[in-house]
């Protein structure tokens, strides 16, 4: 059976409809540090490497929260540090630069909403 087209999107919403939306941040020293300010739960590179690429381990990490968020200069490194896991369960992380304010950047994942539909062509 032929597989049905879909098509996928996202739009950010003026209001934020989960605010109790789970994030973690993957960055390097300056995001960890505003992260802890913000009482963000974190990870480094280092803890990032000590998951050795263990599916199972990588699985529970996505299963835990509900979006990331991984500082510039981190993003390259995610596939070889973390293999497919992540990106399996559509959970790929969001890049974050050092201008941007990491509260600022949670609201707005927040405030963002996924949807997919199919492609139909009866209308």
């Amino acid at each position: 059976p032929q597989k049905d087209k879909r098509f996928n999107g996202q739009t950010k919403l003026k209001h934020i409809p989960k605010p109790q939306m789970k994030i973690c941040v993957f960055g390097d020293q300056m995001h960890l540090d505003e992260a802890r300010e913000n009482k963000i739960p974190c990870m480094s590179a280092d803890d990032l490497k000590k998951l050795n690429r263990d599916k199972k381990l990588v699985k529970k990490l996505a299963k835990k929260y509900d979006a990331f968020i991984a500082s510039d200069v981190l993003i390259k490194q995610i596939p070889r540090l973390l293999g497919p896991g992540l990106n399996k369960a559509g959970k790929f992380p969001t890049m974050c630069t050092h201008s941007e304010k990491l509260t600022d950047k949670c609201d707005e994942i927040r405030a963002t909403i996924k949807f997919q539909m199919k492609k139909v062509l009866c209308l």
